[in-house]
């Protein structure tokens, strides 16, 4: 598992008809502040602003076609050569992370193909390196972004 740290994260928020809404720099709009939405903000906020990963590579809640549905993944880490590179899949933190929420990231997986997979649910993260198709490795850190 990989301890992350949110006590930095710094989000926009804004109250609307008794609602809040969290201002998603990707997406460039606001948003309703669910606690999955809250996971997604703050592990977005520390990508960019921890691990310097680049905004403008970073997609959030794009459709895919799996088979004849059409899902949203919550996010992918673009390559520079813009490739899918990371595939992140939130959750929220009351919901345990398991081998169905895996499962969920795996069928987005056959779809983008990214080296790097990542489960969170803000305290609970998890990241594999599936460079080696055979060889998947549990990783301690989140990998630095070397665009």
């Amino acid at each position: 598992m990989i301890t992350i740290d949110y006590s930095n994260a710094i989000l926009k928020t804004k109250q609307d008809n008794g609602s809040t809404y969290v201002f998603d720099v990707i997406r460039k709009k606001w948003v309703l502040l669910t606690p999955e939405e809250h996971v997604r903000q703050c592990f977005l906020y520390y990508l960019i602003h921890t691990l310097q990963y680049p905004p403008s590579l970073i997609a959030v809640e794009k459709k895919i076609q799996l088979g004849k549905s059409p899902k949203r993944f919550d996010m992918v880490v673009y390559s520079p050569s813009l490739e899918p590179w990371m595939l992140v899949e939130c959750k929220e933190p009351k919901v345990h992370l398991t081998q169905e929420t895996l499962f969920q990231l795996l069928n987005y997986q056959r779809v983008l193909q990214s080296r790097y997979w990542v489960i969170t649910n803000g305290h609970e993260t998890y990241c594999a390196d599936a460079h080696e198709a055979h060889a998947i490795t549990w990783m301690k850190h989140l990998p630095a972004y070397n665009g």
